[in-house]
């Protein structure tokens, strides 16, 4: 049976441009659903008429509807059916805006695709977000348990989503001590906890804790609201050492000691170190420490 793709196109676009005036409340799910179908058409048209046929139309769509759909926006209608045509993913084709898989359509890795989005949907990010992280590699500084897990939908903990390294943003200082360091992760406390992962609030800087006649100081201690524990955050400008467990772990005892209430789950410690040293973790007792290093960007 003969079909005119071009003028179903056409069609398909003139309502979703009178929609977006009269519904604008939920244009964006009707827009991302309308160039799915355009998406289709186009591919559907190509086998029929050959690759020509997109720059055939946007010359005539130009022409007859508007500027903006030209041959490199017909293509990405193309490419985005290709993509959530596709059956795992297609259920999350309109969870997001156009804008956003414009972004996302340059992901080849199927499951580095799923994560964007789903941390798209679940802290509800705008573009300019999503494009800073795909840019940051957010997806590659994941450890590979942790991509392991996601695609295959295990149990996450807390410590899953935390990068290696960790981006903390450089204010040209030259020289980087422990003081510097925390300051600089002070002055984008929000993106330092991104880093981190997702539920992260900031409790305080330089905790002060009372340990027998002498007081100590924990360098950041964070709360995870999703995880429900205190996160202790020691920052360190050398290697791992065997001494930063045993520092840290009785930092740990204290919080769960003396602040954790008791539907809380035990606190769990982070060290940011200049230099891995895997082989001093892999030896420490307690498995709530998780190591990773730090990048001045």
């Amino acid at each position: 049976m003969f079909m005119n793709y071009y003028n179903e196109i056409k069609k398909k676009i003139i309502d979703n441009e009178v929609y977006a005036v009269v519904k604008d409340y939920s244009k964006e799910r009707n827009r991302v659903i309308i160039y799915y179908e355009i998406g289709r058409l186009l591919n559907e048209a190509g086998k029929n008429y050959g690759e020509n046929i997109i720059e055939d139309y946007s010359k005539r769509l130009i022409i007859e509807v508007g500027k903006k759909y030209n041959k490199r926006t017909l293509f990405r209608m193309r490419q985005f059916y290709n993509v959530f045509s596709n059956e795992k993913l297609s259920p999350l084709a309109t969870q997001l805006t156009w804008s956003h898989y414009i972004e996302l359509l340059s992901l080849k890795d199927e499951n580095k695709l799923l994560y964007y989005i789903n941390v798209c949907v679940e802290q509800n990010m705008s573009k300019r977000e999503l494009r800073e992280r795909i840019k940051n590699n957010e997806y590659e500084r994941l450890d590979d348990k942790t991509k392991l897990k996601l695609k295959s939908n295990e149990k996450l903990e807390v410590n899953d989503f935390v990068k290696n390294p960790i981006v903390i943003k450089n204010n040209n200082f030259e020289v980087i001590n422990e003081k510097i360091l925390k300051q600089l992760i002070l002055e984008d406390l929000e993106s330092f906890m991104r880093e981190l992962g997702d539920g992260f609030s900031f409790v305080e800087s330089e905790y002060k804790i009372k340990i027998g006649d002498s007081y100590n100081y924990i360098d950041l201690l964070l709360f995870n609201i999703k995880y429900k524990c205190y996160v202790v955050v020691e920052l360190k400008v050398t290697e791992l050492k065997k001494e930063h467990i045993g520092q840290i772990q009785v930092y740990m005892n204290y919080i769960d000691d003396n602040v954790k209430s008791l539907e809380e789950n035990k606190t769990i410690g982070i060290i940011i170190v200049k230099k891995d040293n895997k082989f001093v973790l892999e030896y420490s007792s307690d498995k709530r420490i998780f190591e990773t290093t730090y990048v001045l960007n």
